[in-house]
């Protein structure tokens, strides 16, 4: 491919695949920043093939850690999440809470892992106190036993992905590339990965693997497995659309926070993760990495507003205030 073009497909009409293969030049930058604002603009999610991560790493992070949560659950239950660690999670919240919705909890297991959770307690003691989870220490499995190697390098390699990807997104807006970079020189994004465990009963009414919600920062990318799906958005008021899982590729999409931040002229959209099919009883597992600013950095979103009643509106808000108060919801 010339890498002054961009080939940009399209699924459903709905959430398009957009080659970033042709990123390392201006014109490629330019046409690819194009096709990620028109998608921002409708659904809030694409799909992204020729990213450049390593296909090795990423089949490395998904068998150590597939391999984790086959584990007891005794075993797991030693890295548990606690007060000021962040680790397994048995049950992994009510996502559906985080709009103040009611619904059973979630259908999965989690495993979270924070960039600053490898920093020292001191160091740590200077990212806020509100309720949020950057501010915990990290906590490792012994088996199997390239787990935190792999995570540690799946999290640096995200951090460089979604840096640039904030940069297109910086084009796409008609502003400066690097418009957004000091808002992330010491971000507090995280790994949160969902195990989906079988299915041998039926669901509770209204339960879900994941509950119908909005990410609330700035920008998730999310691994699936190959063509084993489950991922839905929402399209309009009541059409749910799935998103395709492609070998290869990446779900990206934005959250609350870079909705606010764009005065609502882009669209954090809800999506949910659905049960499978009666009688299927296959696990399924998913690797979001979201980005997140510095805690505290204070957001100012773009004037003049849009006319989007979904956007709840702050004149300027804190990454912490803002993060804490959805995490809170969700666990609470």
């Amino acid at each position: 491919m010339n890498s002054d073009q961009l080939t940009v497909t399209v699924t459903d009409g709905f959430v398009p695949v957009i080659d970033l293969s042709s990123r390392g030049s201006t014109l490629g930058r330019a046409a690819i920043a194009e096709a990620i604002g028109n998608a921002l603009r409708s659904s809030g999610f694409f799909i992204i093939v020729g990213h450049g991560v390593s296909a090795e790493l990423v089949d490395r992070m998904f068998t150590a850690t597939n391999s984790f949560f086959k584990l007891p659950d005794g075993e797991k239950d030693v890295v548990a999440s606690r007060p000021g660690v962040s680790g397994y999670r048995r049950a992994g919240g009510t996502l559906a809470r985080s709009l103040d919705q009611k619904t059973p909890p979630d259908l999965c297991e989690t495993y979270a892992a924070h960039v600053t959770g490898e920093m020292s307690d001191d160091e740590r003691s200077t990212l806020g106190n509100e309720w949020a989870s950057w501010t915990h220490k990290n906590i490792w499995p012994k088996d199997p036993a390239d787990f935190k190697d792999a995570w540690q390098e799946y999290m640096a390699a995200m951090g460089e992905l979604a840096a640039d990807l904030m940069r297109l997104f910086a084009l796409a807006l008609g502003l400066e590339e690097g418009f957004f970079d000091d808002k992330f020189d010491h971000h507090g994004s995280s790994v949160a990965v969902n195990y989906y465990p079988p299915q041998t009963k039926a669901p509770l009414p209204g339960q879900l693997r994941r509950g119908p919600h909005t990410d609330f920062g700035s920008l998730t990318i999310l691994y699936q497995e190959d063509e084993r799906g489950g991922l839905q958005v929402l399209q309009g008021e009541d059409e749910w659309r799935d998103v395709a899982a492609i070998p290869g590729s990446f779900v990206v999409n934005i959250g609350d926070l870079m909705a606010l931040w764009t005065g609502g002229r882009w669209v954090s959209t809800m999506h949910r993760v659905a049960n499978p099919e009666a009688g299927d009883t296959s696990s399924r597992l998913t690797i979001p990495f979201f980005y997140l600013p510095n805690h505290d950095a204070s957001i100012e979103p773009m004037r003049p507003f849009t006319d989007s009643s979904a956007v709840e509106r702050f004149d300027t808000v804190t990454v912490s205030e803002w993060v804490s108060r959805k995490v809170q919801k969700i666990f609470s």
